[in-house]
């Protein structure tokens, strides 16, 4: 059975820090670049960051940039999305997305709710 679960989510103040993680299961892990998106309250959703399948590349929204890190242990089918000086406006549901450019086979996960308040 093809998942990906995300998990680390949580309700931090401004200034704070999260890590999310991404565990996949069910499918060939490494052959997958993982984006992450977001969706918050009355929003659109938003790509928010991706790592190559390798691990060796990365790149972010600029509204998150510097901010934001993405690394993946694929010993572990696992991506990370470090989170750091959160803003309220982070607030949203998080979703980890695995795609197989080869394919265009997408996977998703079901999200992780963050909350950015004081």
């Amino acid at each position: 059975q093809v998942q990906l679960v995300e998990s680390g989510g949580a309700l931090v103040q401004p200034g704070g820090s999260l890590r999310l993680s991404c565990v996949a299961s069910g499918f060939t892990f490494t052959n997958y670049a993982i984006k992450w998106y977001r969706q918050g309250p009355g929003k659109e959703r938003e790509w928010v960051a991706r790592i190559t399948d390798t691990g060796g590349w990365t790149d972010y929204a600029e509204s998150v940039k510097g901010r934001f890190s993405n690394s993946r242990d694929n010993d572990k089918n696992t991506v990370y999305l470090q989170m750091n000086s959160l803003k309220p406006e982070d607030t949203a549901v998080y979703y980890c997305n695995g795609h197989w450019a080869v394919t265009g086979q997408d996977y998703w996960g079901q999200g992780t709710q963050v909350t950015v308040s004081s």
